[in-house]
């Protein structure tokens, strides 16, 4: 279905052309699905994006062949692209918040597909959106084609996309990290709905990935590409279970697992309780929703030094109670007190005093960082809102405690990879020397190896600054891997709570059960 021969692409910047492919040769045939794995700069997705003609702008092949069901569309004008485009290859981008228009309704955007390509009239595309919507596994699809984007959650935007891409019956989809940010749960059932599109429709899946977890799982073959160069393919479990490539060995090698020992030895609960959390329950009310109740009765603490991971599917509860542990949402009912003093009875200028002993390291660094900043007024910022003194030397001292260069300082965010952007936010939580800091999925859209040394780093801190974590993730490899406590949430509950080994390897729960069972890869990476 689709060949790629001796790919080469190039980027054309300010500082000169860039090679960011480079002789790269894979085939995927009907109903296969074949998984090009790598980390960020490796060129999988810049390969991904040459096979469906969206490089952007600058980026242009510079050799090599693209054959789509025997046809070369190398050199296609923008106008025949547009006719391959969604009826023969369509692409599932990684990012729905992106992806989808904010102010357009979810049953227009889905629709629009076939109407672009005059695959339904327009009296009745609004009702095929809505059965595409219901393929690709959208419940109430009646319901959720009259919303916005911001009203769905990530999986059902991600399910959003799928429709897109089904519109017009393609017999390629090429799927770019399409689950990275998602809840285990709801990785799996998308992923479960491609690999029924495989099966039944014999449609041709590339799989963009950096979780070898689900290349494992998932693909039938496996391509590794490292610097724009394929080092190895294979079958996947041939691949994975004897890896010969040094590059291949290092990505499994980092990646999180059920069974690897813990980064450092589990830490002893000590006497003094830093955060306590007690009967806190929380309800939003909504003109359209009514009230829904987000956190419900929630107790738990946490003494100095340790780290507790907080883990569930999305709408859990998990985050919203991270924020009313550091003061950025009230409870509805219950007390949160930190250090002895109960966050939720302080004045707006006690809150802020008391800001300064805790901070928050957010998933995805890119939003989070204001874009017009350098590194260093990135660092520098809460020593700006606090008005400390001596700035660019504790910038710099900071830079040097997370291990980033000095060289990227005058730099933009839009300039550093994720793992030094996710350094630059890290570095910026410890300005203000805090007690504790909650990390909300701070590893998770990240590659392996770059996953493996932010984790890496964060023990390394804690150690060091005797700093107090409250971890939140979907990730329980990484949970392993890093925290003394868990506990698991579910639809605003804590199911349960307690040491780490005790909640991942004997769990009481059906439902931690199945979050475990959920993780991605089997036995080929975990072991």
């Amino acid at each position: 279905m689709l060949e790629i021969s001796e790919l080469a692409v190039t980027y054309r910047t300010s500082g000169g052309v860039v090679p960011a492919v480079r002789d790269v040769s894979l085939r995927v045939g009907a109903g296969e699905i074949v998984a090009v794995v790598g980390e960020s700069g490796s060129g999988k997705s810049t390969t991904a994006h040459a096979a469906i003609g969206l490089l952007p702008r600058g980026g242009r092949v510079h050799n090599g062949r693209i054959a789509f069901d025997g046809r070369d569309l190398t050199a296609l004008s923008e106008k025949d692209w547009r006719k391959v485009r969604g009826t023969g290859i369509a692409l599932v981008p990684q990012d729905p918040t992106v992806s989808l228009n904010p102010v357009r309704r979810i049953g227009e955007q889905v629709a629009e597909v076939l109407l672009i390509h005059r695959l339904a009239a327009r009296g009745e595309a609004a009702d095929r959106a809505v059965e595409l919507l219901r393929r690709a596994g959208v419940d109430r699809p009646e319901l959720r084609a009259r919303q916005y984007p911001h009203e769905l959650s990530g999986g059902l935007r991600q399910r959003v996309l799928i429709a897109v891409a089904l519109a017009g019956k393609p017999r390629l989809i090429i799927a770019d990290e399409p689950t990275s940010a998602l809840d285990v749960t709801v990785q799996k059932e998308i992923l479960d709905h491609l690999a029924e599109l495989a099966a039944d429709d014999g449609t041709a899946i590339l799989l963009i990935t950096h979780d070898l977890g689900v290349a494992a799982d998932r693909a039938g073959r496996i391509a590794v590409l490292s610097e724009g160069r394929l080092v190895e393919e294979g079958p996947a479990r041939e691949l994975l279970a004897a890896p010969t490539h040094d590059y291949t060995q290092r990505l499994l090698a980092a990646a999180p697992s059920l069974s690897r020992e813990p980064l450092r030895p589990r830490r002893a609960e000590g006497p003094e309780v830093l955060l306590s959390v007690d009967s806190v329950s929380k309800t939003f009310v909504s003109s359209r929703a009514g009230s829904v109740r987000a956190v419900d009765d929630v107790s738990f603490q946490l003494t100095r030094g340790r780290t507790l991971a907080l883990v569930g599917e999305s709408g859990s509860g998990k985050t919203t109670t991270a924020r009313m542990a550091v003061g950025l949402e009230t409870p509805t009912a219950g007390t949160v007190s930190f250090d002895g003093q109960d966050v939720t009875r302080l004045s707006a200028a006690e809150l802020r005093r008391l800001r300064r002993r805790f901070q928050l390291v957010y998933q995805n660094p890119y939003a989070s960082l204001n874009p017009r900043f350098s590194i260093a007024e990135v660092i520098g910022e809460p020593l700006r809102a606090f008005r400390v003194g001596n700035r660019a030397e504790r910038v710099a001292e900071l830079a040097d405690q997370v291990a980033l260069p000095s060289s990227v300082l005058r730099r933009k965010p839009a300039e550093l990879s994720g793992g030094q952007r996710q350094r630059a936010a890290i570095a910026r939580a410890l300005a203000l020397r805090p007690d504790l800091v909650v990390l909300d999925e701070p590893v998770s859209a990240l590659d392996v190896s770059v996953q493996a040394q932010i984790l890496n780093l964060l023990v390394e801190l804690q150690d060091e600054l005797g700093l107090t974590y409250l971890f939140i993730t979907h990730d329980l490899a990484v949970v392993r891997e890093i925290a003394d406590q868990v506990g698991v949430m579910r639809q605003g509950k804590l199911l349960e709570f307690g040491p780490a080994d005790d909640v991942l390897l004997r769990p009481r729960e059906q439902y931690t059960r199945d979050l475990l069972a959920a993780i991605p890869g089997g036995e080929q990476v975990r072991a």
